[in-house]
């Protein structure tokens, strides 16, 4: 097999134990990894990657080991570039065993991958997922003798819900705990070519007297709901029917959520702040009060309303309805030369963009890649779900709010389209587009709970440093130079020097200011408001209702939907694709974008109320 022993020793310390897992998609591979590592999972960068993975450092008996969960594949002597991932990583890292997460439902046709470890000779044991499905459609396995044939341990389990994870672990420590080298294998293309024919061969004896897959499924509930939800004519507007019902419930429930929160941070700023802050000078006390907590408080108001949208987002995606979507979007994305995967990945952007794109990985075509993360840059993710809602509840009669917000929904999605009509033959595609359908699934509340807490501190981590950040940046600008208010400042300046290119799709000077420095952080535009305004926000709230109208409003929030992407977003475009070019036309490309909508909606308005 030419597998070699790698584990070698350096100033007499040995090398950290590494175990890889290793599994085909949606067959339970991630819900494992994050039962394992629980939240010590981290994205690392491995040299001659072509991609970051998910790693994890887990204390097994005293001892820290690391934990990799590669990208899922369907073969593992394939040329997409998930495929290539994993046989890079395998190719240039060792490893201690491998464990391969199989679906239990479709035995028959995942234990392909498991063969093809074997042959390749690495330590491997094989955790049968998704045991309570298998249960339900009738599947019948005898593990130990299937174990026994294999020559590998081999467990049923079911990772959503912990049912025989405690013996797979007890495995896991063991083969940990028992000294044996690491492998990894030099020439891992020519073995891959020499083993893999040899195994269609196998699959039927190794499976034969000792797995039982039913003929013909009953009826089943998935099979009853697809046949409504994915139905020719009513699938997709039960799927917007739904989103729809979406934003209605982050409207109607989130918002009156943000009055408690602006009622905590207003006494916290009565009761504590400024009496702690009266023994400094008022320039302390300004910057201390507008600079920063203004701000701060005026995101932190918006967090009841995330928890809840991500919680939402975690229902759709881990019930399976979200690949339903892939299949029923995929007729129209194919004709803009994208595909299913490109619809699902632009909804998973509604959490963050830097997350859907990084999703694009499973895509094996890189102009595929490349045209589908220019349109996630489009989605409405949470930070710019926070600018609508504040300025929409400011310039909107509060029972048209969910319906405008949906609007701004439909409109990422058609930008995201026309976009991607306008640059599909920059961006040629000949991958077909292959879709596994998973089985409806009721993710259990802890999986919901952890998803939606995990997507949250992301968020708050990663929102607080950018406010702080471009909230005390906005106040210099705004401060300065010294006696100076308004226009006169540097920060009014800024906007004066803008309002020619921006006054056209009505957005003014001090409106501006806050979009410049939202090429920070979406987050950072509404912190930065109050910070601009001098005002807190309630304050804040009923000007902009005195002062701006619902066009400029509107044409506000299509610019800020369409225009250049975060820092992070962009950092991720360039790591992604590996061309400062392409990130570079990425922000150019987006900017001009947003600026000709806004000025189509905003003088056509003006046109038609005249």
């Amino acid at each position: 097999m030419n597998c070699h022993q790698s584990e070698t020793a350096v100033n007499g310390v040995k090398p950290r134990k590494r175990v890889a897992l290793l599994g085909m998609p949606n067959a339970g591979k991630s819900t494992l990894f994050n039962r394992i590592t629980g939240a010590s999972a981290f994205v690392g960068n491995w040299p001659g990657i072509t991609v970051d993975l998910l790693q994890a450092n887990v204390n097994v008996n005293g001892e820290a080991i690391e934990f990799v969960d590669l990208p899922g594949i369907y073969d593992l002597n394939g040329f997409s570039e998930d495929e290539k991932v994993v046989q890079q990583f395998l190719n240039k890292f060792a490893v201690n065993f491998i464990i391969i997460v199989l679906n239990a439902t479709q035995i028959d046709r995942q234990i392909r991958l498991a063969l093809q470890i074997k042959a390749l000779g690495f330590p491997a044991i094989i955790l049968l997922n998704m045991a309570d499905e298998a249960k339900h459609y009738g599947v019948q396995i005898e593990v130990d003798e299937l174990s026994q044939r294999l020559a590998m341990p081999t467990f049923l389990m079911s990772a959503k819900y912990g049912k025989g994870y405690g013996r797979a672990y007890q495995e896991i420590v063991r083969q940990l705990t028992t000294e044996k080298p690491s492998f990894q294998i030099k020439n891992l293309n020519e073995q891959l070519l020499e083993n893999g024919s040899i195994l269609p061969l196998e699959i039927e004896a190794i499976l034969a007297g000792i797995v039982v897959m039913p003929s013909n499924f009953a009826r089943t509930f998935t099979a009853k709901f697809d046949s409504i939800l994915l139905h020719p004519i009513f699938g997709l507007p039960l799927f917007f029917l739904g989103m729809f019902l979406v934003f209605q419930l982050v409207w109607n429930v989130g918002l009156p959520s943000m009055d408690l929160m602006s009622y905590i941070t207003t006494w916290i700023q009565n009761f504590i702040l400024e009496p702690i802050l009266k023994v400094f000078p008022l320039l302390i006390q300004n910057f201390v009060i507008n600079g920063i907590w203004n701000g701060l408080a005026t995101v932190a108001s918006f967090v009841p309303l995330i928890v809840l949208f991500f919680i939402v987002m975690a229902i759709s995606e881990d019930s399976g309805y979200l690949s339903r979507a892939a299949y029923l979007m995929d007729a129209l994305m194919g004709s803009l030369g994208l595909d299913g995967r490109s619809f699902v990945l632009q909804m998973m952007g509604f959490g963050c963009n830097v997350s859907a794109l990084m999703g694009t990985r499973i895509m094996r075509s890189k102009a595929l890649r490349l045209l589908t993360m220019l349109t996630i840059t489009f989605s409405l993710c949470s930070a710019r779900l926070q600018v609508f809602i504040f300025i929409i509840a400011a310039t909107f009669p509060n029972q048209n709010g969910a319906t405008v917000l949906f609007s701004l929904y439909i409109l990422s999605f058609i930008a995201a389209l026309g976009a991607a009509f306008i640059l599909k033959g920059q961006f040629p595609n000949q991958e077909p587009f292959v879709l596994e359908l998973p089985p409806y699934r009721f993710p259990t509340l802890k999986q919901v709970i952890m998803r939606g807490w995990g997507e949250v501190m992301h968020f708050i981590k990663r929102a607080s440093g950018f406010i702080v950040f471009g909230c005390v940046a906005v106040w210099f600008l705004t401060n300065l130079p010294l006696g100076a208010t308004g226009l006169n400042t540097f920060g009014g300046q800024l906007g004066q020097f803008l309002s020619p290119i921006m006054q056209p799709i009505g957005i003014d000077p001090y409106l501006t200011l806050s979009l410049v420095f939202g090429f920070i952080a979406k987050e950072v535009v509404v912190g930065a408001l109050p910070v601009i305004y001098g005002m807190n926000a309630d304050n804040l709230t009923q000007y902009i209702t005195d002062t701006v109208t619902w066009t400029q409003a509107y044409s506000f929030c299509i610019f800020c939907l369409l225009y250049t992407p975060c820092l992070t977003t962009l950092a991720t475009l360039f790591n992604e694709s590996k061309s400062w070019k392409y990130a570079a036309f990425s922000v150019v490309f987006s900017a001009v974008f947003a600026w000709v909508i806004s000025f189509i909606f905003y003088q056509g308005s003006l046109l038609l109320s005249l």
